[in-house]
């Protein structure tokens, strides 16, 4: 192209701004130097995942989400379900470290079992990123909750509900050997010990499950009609606490407080209907993208596996009564599996 003159000194400056310019339309694309090596070090590769069972909202949840963030780069999943069985899930620990997958993902059902042998695994070159519930072992990545912060913020809301009432309250403990249950239960004592006036009258263990909640719950309130609240450890298994505290009639005088993963189903539909009054979701999708993405820099980085090791805590979203019809709140497990 020529670039011709006609006018002043202005003229003169804007011809040759423009006909600088001319040049870069020409140019071609540049080659961006790091996605090859990126997709290269995902294709093939196959993630383990380990949970404590398969079948329930945070499991089921974890694993669309990080199918869905990593299967279109070529990585393989295998599942090891021990359906809540404790030496089951050693087991296919173990059987795994042998396999040599690239990472595995584990839920461990307490903090000593699994120890060793997530340590093993990291000392086979195997990275291992751990979620929502812990182990003594450090691995290159824990994904999960705050859960000393979820039994202080439960606990302030009972205790805030309790103004003015008998001040008696309940703790439903989940699993005394888990993680998040002992974790949990500091949070808690961390509150009740700025509030004297607080009366524990029961502090039991239903061991996750729903059906010992209600039993257990059932004999708080026969015992203690004038209980003002619950700190629960799982909105799983306080959907046993909750139908405890309706058959008691004691709904919306009872204040219920939990925790879980955010599901619709879960969470935001039992917060409507006044079966818990607090239920503070550490949102089991951006857990997933949180882990994925650990994962795509593990594998990408080229880093030796045990060789570094960090923490991402979930941003936890209070669902209460204010925010439940809100399509930010929760999420559709229908649609993670999308």
């Amino acid at each position: 192209m020529t670039c011709l003159y006609k006018g002043g000194l202005g003229s003169v400056v804007a011809l040759m701004l423009a006909c600088l310019t001319i040049p870069a339309f020409a140019q071609k694309g540049i080659d961006e130097p790091f996605q090859k090596s990126f997709k290269d070090s995902l294709a093939g590769k196959t993630v383990a995942y380990v949970p404590v069972a398969m079948n329930f909202d945070l499991t089921e949840g974890w694993y669309a989400g990080l199918k869905k963030e990593l299967e279109p780069y070529g990585v393989k999943f295998e599942i090891r379900d021990p359906n809540w069985n404790t030496n089951a899930g050693a087991q296919a620990v173990t059987s795994l470290i042998s396999e040599k997958p690239a990472v595995m993902v584990i839920h461990n059902p307490d903090v000593q079992t699994y120890a060793k042998l997530l340590q093993r695994a990291e000392n086979e070159g195997i990275y291992v990123i751990q979620i929502n519930m812990g182990s003594a072992y450090r691995s290159s990545a824990f994904v999960g909750a705050n859960w000393i912060e979820i039994g202080e913020r439960d606990t302030d809301a009972v205790v805030k509900a309790c103004q003015g009432k008998s001040n008696k309250i309940a703790i439903m403990q989940g699993a005394l050997s888990a993680a998040a249950s002992a974790y949990t239960l500091k949070g808690v004592e961390n509150v009740l010990a700025k509030h004297p006036e607080i009366k524990v009258v029961s502090s039991q263990a239903a061991d996750w499950d729903a059906a010992k909640a209600k039993a257990i719950a059932q004999t708080v309130l026969k015992q203690n009609p004038d209980l003002c609240g619950i700190v629960g450890f799982w909105d799983g298994m306080d959907i046993g606490t909750a139908a405890a505290i309706k058959e008691a009639g004691l709904t919306g005088k009872v204040f219920l407080a939990t925790s879980g993963g955010g599901e619709r189903k879960g969470s935001c539909e039992l917060v409507k209907n006044g079966s818990f009054d607090l239920d503070l979701s550490y949102d089991v999708p951006t857990q997933a993208e949180q882990m994925a993405g650990t994962i795509k820099w593990l594998l990408s980085s080229g880093v030796k596996a045990g060789s570094v090791k960090g923490s991402e805590y979930t941003t936890l979203i209070p669902v209460t009564k204010a925010n439940a019809d809100s399509e930010m709140t929760c999420w559709n497990l229908s649609d993670l599996k999308k």
